[in-house]
């Protein structure tokens, strides 16, 4: 499959991280400035207004008769101006929204504090101020008394608004203008940086083609550069590795032709002559008879461990195929254990009927050789059990035997390997599970090896039921 670049290519995700990056940046930055500028364009024109009516007030609050009567308050709400509310207990004097606008939270505080409190709302679809401030007379001799009156002015400040939203329309245009000039930077960032990278694609894809050859000179001493090195390292060591391979290859090739060629005619001769000498061997005396048994014993043992060589040689060489058919993966097992006379001595737990597409004489190999396995070097009973999911069949194989060793479970596959030194002698090859395991693979599957709760060996054989490539 050729890479074709796209919209989402590694140049679209820089640009778009650049230009994301330089926006969000300006665009905090705006925020910020403007929100600092509005909170200060507020409190300005809160401070000025709050100045304003103090003023107001100061001048004419002398002037004042106290407990004063509705002319005072009337002359005191002119001096505040329009949008006013003067109160003295029962007694009020409104002028414009004042009476409408002030609000009873606004009148509590101002009565509770015995202060002059603000408070900003918004009513007929414009922001006001409110302030509200307690009359306070003074004695020659300093002393402050409250005097009951209480005045309230409402405070337009739609000018305010307007220069804040001017201000955020001008914040929002700066940030705009930032885009042009971040793509123009992404686009000089993105040719520098994606330019080695397009090389190092290139010789990536030379490499998948099979060009060993393929390297990129490194340039200049970035990350980038490091990179590319890197990866003339892996291309030089994938050549080496591909060429010792070439070498094993050839090499497990011809071991498997000699094999077949030099020994299997001569232990087809010396199999039949076997099997002839362990027709009359009951008829020999005690000690030709011992020694007939131990020939025919060693020659069997013989074929199966050339065999097994030659099967392995196969795996090595890359040459071992599978032939496919529609198997019924439960009466495949019963056939293997009927073949061997085990079918006494294991129990079978399965469903009716499992069908798998797979190579019936390599299941029969991992089956035989798991089986076998838990009879000789176990202990009953022996169980098989095959279950079924939408993903995959297992076949389960345990025994009530010692179990496997900790520290021997990382080998069990592993070639030639026997638990015991004294089994060195038993018909075994040390190569029937590292055969089995390799089965397993070739079938897109894997073989696991472990000890039951209960106690005993246990070995789980997994297939998967999509096999339709195999």
């Amino acid at each position: 499959m050729t890479w074709r670049p796209g919209p989402r290519g590694l140049r679209g995700r820089l640009l778009a991280a650049f230009v994301l990056v330089t926006v969000l940046g300006a665009a905090a930055a705006a925020w910020s400035s403007a929100g600092s500028a509005s909170a200060a364009l507020v409190t300005s024109a809160q401070q000025r207004h709050t100045e304003t009516v103090v003023g107001q007030i100061t001048p004419i609050a002398p002037q004042l008769t106290y407990p004063p009567d509705q002319g005072a308050l009337d002359r005191l709400r002119a001096a505040v101006g329009a949008n006013s509310l003067v109160v003295y207990q029962d007694l009020r004097s409104a002028d414009g929204a004042g009476a409408e606008l002030i609000t009873d939270e606004l009148r509590t505080a101002v009565r509770t504090r015995n202060r002059l409190v603000t408070q900003r709302i918004t009513a007929r679809d414009r922001p006001w101020l409110l302030v509200g401030t307690p009359v306070v007379i003074t004695a020659p001799d300093g002393t402050r008394t409250p005097s009951g009156v209480e005045v309230y002015s409402a405070r337009d400040l739609t000018g305010v608004d307007q220069e804040i939203d001017d201000l955020v329309r001008h914040s929002v245009i700066t940030a705009a203008l930032a885009v042009p000039l971040a793509v123009l930077l992404a686009l000089l960032a993105a040719r520098s940086v994606l330019r080695p990278v397009r090389e190092l694609r290139d010789t990536a894809r030379r490499l998948a083609d099979g060009d060993l050859d393929a390297r990129t000179p490194p340039q200049g001493a970035d990350e980038l550069a490091e990179l590319t090195a890197t990866i003339n390292e892996m291309a030089e060591s994938v050549q080496t590795s591909m060429a010792a391979m070439r070498r094993m290859q050839a090499d497990a090739r011809r071991f498997a032709a000699d094999v077949s060629h030099e020994l299997r005619t001569p232990l087809s001769t010396l199999t039949a002559v076997v099997e002839v000498l362990a027709t009359t061997a009951d008829g020999m005396e005690d000690d030709a008879r011992e020694s007939a048994q131990l020939a025919i014993t060693e020659t069997r043992r013989l074929v199966r461990l050339v065999e097994d060589l030659m099967e392995v040689s196969r795996f090595d060489a890359g040459t071992a195929q599978l032939r496919v058919e529609e198997v019924d993966l439960v009466g495949a097992v019963r056939d293997c254990l009927r073949a061997r006379g085990w079918l006494d001595r294991v129990e079978l737990d399965a469903p009716a009927e499992v069908v798998l597409r797979l190579d019936r004489r390599r299941l029969d190999v991992i089956v035989a050789n798991l089986v076998g396995n838990a009879l000789r070097h176990g202990e009953p009973p022996v169980r098989v059990r095959i279950s079924a999911s939408d993903e995959q069949v297992r076949i389960e194989v345990t025994d009530r035997g010692p179990g496997l060793p900790e520290d021997l479970l990382p080998h069990v596959f592993d070639r030639f390997f026997k638990a015991d030194a004294a089994r060195a002698r038993t018909p075994g090859s040390g190569l029937g599970l590292a055969i089995a395991r390799e089965n397993a693979r070739l079938h897109g599957g894997d073989l696991t090896a472990g000890n039951a709760e209960g106690g005993g060996a246990r070995f789980v054989l997994r297939l998967p039921r999509d096999q339709e490539d195999l």
